[in-house]
């Protein structure tokens, strides 16, 4: 089978690869073969559900299966950094949910053994291929409004029934909106910029009408290269804000709304001292297949994921320092590379 029709196996049988990542892969040409659960009852009714000819509890015989080119990870996120690396050895191409990891060793050991194995990684931040973060990155190099000064994210929603799960009770599986939301602010904003995030300071509460263990919503402040100010607020407890992402700049602004979603979906204002006008975005297709026709061609050797593995390292960076400021009541630095990562 050629790397244009990829044969793929689903490492997790969980909610988004049922509702969005299966369908996407589907639609791309691409055949889902197996799916992979702990529990053999559930992967087997997970399957049926899902029209997946197979289902496994056990990885590594998974793996060996010379039908299966490439692996969607959808875990809980203490597990992405030893499937990956298992599925690296095998020879497997990874697309991998987001945070890439809950460390950046961790992160950086799945980005390394990917690159010496010679198979594509990508990180499943949906954002970045969205037609409106597209357009708003586009303005934003083409310097439509001068120098970037700052950036506003409004992305507090309603943590929904059937995700009210480990999310706020497992601290040890990456609990908290720090790593399920601020994660994909930071790599929508990174992509924006072009440019690094240095430090952040943040506050977060739980104030959601259940018993959780770990933050449901933050708000934080980061300074990126060029002394840019970001502000996000994120939050699992807010069910009819809506969303949003402005940029601000030393010649004008750009002002978004209904962006920060899953769906290709949201409205962009240009605003100028000349005029205001409205953006229409460069595509509109469904962000997932967008996701995954970027990852199938990078396979194929035609250019590069839209979020690749070194991109997820920095998006979880930001994650983590806005994470640690917030329970230390410091700014913490962020410090993404390799050497920092290690040490």
């Amino acid at each position: 089978m050629s790397s244009s029709s990829l044969r793929f196996a689903l490492i997790g049988a969980s909610d988004i690869a049922a509702t969005r990542v299966a369908p996407a892969l589907r639609r791309s040409g691409h055949e889902v073969v197996a799916v992979l659960s702990s529990s053999v009852e559930r992967g087997r009714a997970y399957a049926d559900a899902n029209e997946i000819p197979d289902a496994a509890s056990d990885l590594e015989p998974l793996l060996a299966r010379d039908d299966i080119d490439a692996v969607y990870v959808s875990t809980t996120n203490e597990l992405h950094c030893a499937q990956v690396l298992a599925a690296a050895a095998a020879g497997k191409h990874v697309l991998c949910e987001k945070p890439l990891a809950m460390t950046l060793a961790d992160a950086w050991s799945m980005v390394d053994a990917c690159e010496r194995a010679g198979v594509v990684l990508a990180t499943n931040h949906h954002l970045p291929a969205a037609g409106t973060h597209a357009a708003i990155a586009g303005l934003v190099q083409d310097g439509a409004i001068g120098e970037p000064v700052a950036v506003r994210v409004f992305h507090a929603v309603s943590l929904p029934e059937r995700l009210q799960g480990w999310r706020l009770t497992s601290p040890e599986r990456g609990a908290g909106v720090a790593l399920d939301i601020t994660c994909h602010d930071a790599a929508a904003v990174n992509a924006i910029l072009g440019r690094p995030a240095l430090e952040a300071a943040a506050i977060a509460v739980s104030q959601g009408p259940w018993s959780a263990v770990a933050e449901d919503a933050l708000m934080s402040a980061i300074r990126y290269e060029g002394d840019v100010l970001v502000q996000t607020h994120d939050a699992f407890t807010v069910p009819y804000a809506g969303s949003g992402l402005e940029v601000h700049g030393t010649e004008g602004s750009i002002i978004a709304r209904d962006v920060m979603t899953q769906d290709p979906v949201g409205r962009i204002v240009l605003r100028t001292k000349a005029r205001e006008s409205s953006v229409d975005p460069s595509h509109r297709e469904d962000l997932y297949d967008h996701t995954i026709d970027a990852f199938a061609g990078a396979i194929a050797g035609e250019g590069l994921p839209i979020v690749d593995g070194v991109a997820g390292v920095r998006a979880l960076a930001v994650a983590i320092a806005v994470k640690e400021a917030a329970e230390s009541g410091r700014t913490a630095q962020i410090a993404w590379q390799r050497a920092a990562a290690a040490a």
